[in-house]
This record gives C-alpha cells, sequence and structure tokens, in this order.
C-alpha cells in the first residue's frame, strides 16, 4: 500500500481564486534475508542480506495536476541495506577481480610485474559493480513534465536498454536468477545514468522514449544516448533498447542492445531476451598508464596499461530464457541465462527456480536456488536483487546460492 498525501494550494488574486490539486506518495521495499553462496575464497558464505528479490528502498513520487493535459511530477528513490542500514554495499568477493584481470600471466604480462598488477587490481577493483558510490538518492532521482504529447524529464534514471531487458526477465530483474547477473563484472548494460534528459510516450500498449546525457562537467566526453520501444498487452510482448557511452576521451564506449519477447503460454507466461554488449574503450583507465610510470617507467607502464584496457573490452552476448506461473499467492519462476564472450573463452550459464508465497498484498515469503557454471576464464559469483556476487574463488569454479527472505511494501 502507497500512503498518498493530498495537497491543495489556493491562491487569492483580485481577479479571483485559483485552485491546482497536487499528490506526494511515499512508497518502500523492505527485502531481507539469509543466503549461502559456494565457491567463494574462504569457502561457502553465509550471510544476511538486504534485496533477495528486490533492492530495499525509500521513495517519494509527486503529481501535480496543471490543467490543460499538463502535470508536473517528481520521483525521488533512497536505496538502503536493510542488514546494516548502510546506504551502499560490496559484492560478496569484495574488490577482487577475476583471473583473468589479476594474473600477470593471463593478462599477457612478464610475471615480474605481478607486484604492478597488485596495485592496479587495488584500485580498479573498487570501482567495478553496483551500489558503491553511496549516493543518497541512488536509485533515481528526476522532475518532469508531463504534456499532451508525452513527457520530459530530467534527472537521474533508467536507461533506455536496461528498462527494455527488465521487462523481458522472467525475473524482472529480481533474484540472482536475473539475466544481467551472469554479465555483471563488468557490467553488460549500464543500468541508470545521471544527468540525463529524457522525453517519453506511451499511448495503449506502446510505449517509446529516447535520453540523452552530457558527460558530468563535461560538454565534449562522456556522452551517453539511448532510445527504447515497448509493445505490451496482457497476452503478448516486444521490445528494443540501445545504449552507447562515451569514455573520458570521447571514445566510444560501451554500448548495449537488447531485444525481448514474452508470450502467454498455457497458464503461465515465457519471457525470452538477447543483449549484445561490446565496448572496445573502456571507461576510466586513461590515466593508468600516467599513474604508474614514476613507479616503473613510461615504456612499462604503457604495457601494463593495454594490458588491463584489453582485459576490461566487452564483446559478448546474453541470452536469456525462462517462465512464470502465477495460481493464487504462489509465484513460481524457472529461468536460464547465458554470457558468451566472443573476445576470450570465459563463458558463464546459470539456472534455478524462485518461488513467491504472498502472505497479503504487501508481505510476501521468497526462496531461490540458483547455479551458475563458468566454463574457462569465466569467474561470475551470484548476487541477488539488491547487489553483485562478485567472482569465484578462481576462474572455471562454479557457483550454487540459496537464499529465503521476507519481503514488505508499502
Amino acid at each position: 500500500m502507497k500512503k498518498t498525501i493530498a495537497l491543495t494550494a489556493l491562491a487569492a488574486a483580485s481577479a479571483g481564486v485559483f485552485a491546482q490539486s497536487s499528490s506526494v506518495t511515499i512508497y518502500g521495499i523492505l527485502d531481507a534475508g539469509v543466503s549461502q553462496v559456494s565457491g567463494l575464497r574462504g569457502g561457502t558464505r553465509k550471510d544476511v542480506v538486504s534485496g533477495i528479490m528486490d533492492g530495499s528502498r525509500l521513495g517519494f513520487k509527486g503529481n501535480e495536476d496543471l490543467g490543460n493535459g499538463y502535470r508536473a511530477i517528481f520521483t525521488m528513490e533512497h536505496r538502503l541495506e536493510l542488514d546494516t542500514g548502510d546506504i551502499k554495499n560490496r559484492p560478496f568477493s569484495g574488490s577482487q577481480l577475476p583471473d583473468r584481470l589479476s594474473n600477470a600471466a593471463l593478462l599477457g604480462l612478464n610475471p615480474a610485474l605481478q607486484a604492478v598488477v597488485n596495485s592496479v587490481d587495488a584500485s580498479i577493483g573498487s570501482t567495478l559493480g553496483v551500489n558503491l558510490d553511496g549516493r543518497f538518492w541512488d536509485r533515481q532521482v528526476y522532475v518532469g513534465l508531463v504534456t499532451p504529447v508525452g513527457a520530459v524529464l530530467a534527472g537521474r534514471q533508467y536507461t533506455p536498454a536496461y528498462e527494455a531487458s527488465a521487462n523481458f526477465d522472467t525475473l524482472g530483474t529480481q533474484s540472482s536468477l536475473s539475466a544481467g547477473q551472469v554479465a555483471a563484472i563488468p557490467a553488460a548494460i549500464d543500468i541508470r545514468v545521471s544527468n540525463a534528459v529524457s522525453y517519453r510516450i506511451q499511448t495503449g500498449p506502446f510505449t517509446a522514449s529516447v535520453m540523452a546525457a552530457p558527460g558530468e562537467r563535461s560538454t565534449t566526453t562522456g556522452h551517453f544516448v539511448g532510445f527504447m520501444g515497448l509493445y505490451k498487452t496482457e497476452q503478448f510482448g516486444v521490445g528494443l533498447g540501445y545504449n552507447s557511452r562515451e569514455n573520458e576521451l570521447g571514445q566510444k564506449s560501451l554500448t548495449s542492445t537488447s531485444l525481448g519477447g514474452s508470450l502467454v503460454l498455457g497458464p503461465g507466461t515465457v519471457f525470452v531476451q538477447v543483449v549484445q554488449a561490446k565496448d572496445e574503450h573502456p571507461s576510466g583507465l586513461s590515466t593508468l598508464a600516467a599513474t604508474l610510470t614514476p613507479a616503473v617507467g613510461a615504456p612499462t607502464a604503457g604495457v601494463v596499461a593495454n594490458a588491463f584496457i584489453n582485459g576490461l573490452k566487452q564483446d559478448g552476448q546474453v541470452g536469456h530464457v525462462g517462465y512464470r506461473f502465477t495460481t493464487g499467492p504462489h509465484i513460481i519462476y524457472a529461468a536460464y541465462s547465458q554470457l558468451h564472450d566472443k573476445l576470450r573463452d570465459a563463458d558463464t550459464a546459470s539456472y534455478g527456480m524462485a518461488y513467491t508465497y504472498s502472505l497479503s498484498k504487501r508481505t510476501a515469503l521468497n526462496a531461490v536456488a540458483t547455479h551458475f557454471n563458468n566454463k574457462g576464464l569465466a569467474q561470475a559469483a551470484p548476487g541477488q536483487a539488491g547487489f553483485l556476487g562478485g567472482v569465484t574463488a578462481t576462474a572455471g569454479t562454479d557457483s550454487n546460492s540459496f537464499a529465503v527472505g521476507i519481503r514488505h511494501s508499502f
């Protein structure tokens, strides 16, 4: 249940009295439970966690009727970690990087440079993941104007490719079974983007948006653009989303294309999607060589920097298929996802089942069981909806995850 506070603004003037109505809605999700994950350094972990089926949050939404088909709106969503009260988290594996980025030989470097690689890992490892910056309004914060011909929104928002992908994820991005978990470090899709302006239209079953975001404090580099189109009815859906981001040098960086569909089949719904991700110029590495030069000299610094740039490049495909069945208070999910890494022998597949039992419209019990199969240099570990699992102990190590919890919405 969401609580709505109705406000009425009355302004008296010589010509008469004008009235405009507006409302503010307070809402949130509290999701916590226990999880057990195998295959990590140090062995199997058992933790109390926040965000098994949904990331915990506190949100505010505003809506003011301006008349003649115009409305002012806003959304502000605060992330919180229910297990600790913090506003940010780390993967289970902390700042550990995959072996292909932490082993000098696997990076194509002389093993004698392992100490240099370790120093780079310490700085890069702390930047890979989601929910790391500790922003108070980390999820979404934007203001917009709805008009008879569409809406214009400005602020931190979900990206078009992510929105298209989420609509055709069997789990709706919930839990360790969601499609994005197999391609999280580095991420195959930018989930949110700051400094964004978007235009959205919705008419019947059709929704579309375009988005642009300049780089922070820059008008020449770090640009982001994207678009999305969805057609969804109760029986059938199809959608396409596209993101493209520049790095800090203005070079084309992560590009993501998501194509998905859904179809009611028998008593449930089938979901399928494919995400193409490519990044030839990874972001945040342009100063690495200069940083290393005082310690190892310019030639060696350049070689090490290029090795990490090549190691973080992406050219891969995520495939996902699943089935969701709802009957009474029960929801049963089954899903399979696979990352095919076209640049290296590092493919990951995940499969498993999830179950939700609704105690009421606001409260539900959840259970999720997932297996991650890592091949070759692949090293993904399962997280849940509110966090990433990070990486397993060594390349090719598989991981099992089991989590149970309770979710309350208001």
